[in-house]
């Protein structure tokens, strides 16, 4: 346990949001881009990979892997986010306002995924 606070703030932050995708996953499929297909296994998988990184983070040998993981998934995500900025539906009632701020909070997560490496 001689990683940083932030790490293992991190690490919890990714479980808590895996788990929320099979807690509630109407809520993310709502969000899913309509070209992409099978929308409940794409949530399902999303919530094992976010789960996954998490648990790997907080584990010496798959740290690396894990931030670069979270890299990738986030990367990914970003489709999502210029997805619901297309239309008032894609958007699921959120203000435009907070869907702008969350492309560069996005940017933000994989710098802090990153400074662990």
């Amino acid at each position: 346990m001689n990683e940083p606070l932030g790490l293992y703030v991190m690490a919890a932050m990714y479980i808590l949001a895996g788990a929320m995708h099979f807690f509630k996953p109407k809520m993310y499929m709502r969000i899913m881009p309509r070209y992409l297909p099978n929308h409940k296994t794409l949530v399902y998988l999303s919530g094992i990979a976010e789960i996954s990184f998490g648990i790997g983070l907080c584990i010496p040998t798959l740290k690396a892997v894990s931030i670069y993981g979270i890299i990738v998934m986030l990367a990914v995500f970003l489709l999502v986010h210029f997805y619901m900025l297309s239309s008032k539906k894609a958007s699921a009632g959120i203000p435009k306002w907070i869907l702008i701020l969350r492309l560069p909070l996005q940017l933000f997560l994989m710098y802090w995924a990153y400074m662990y490496l």
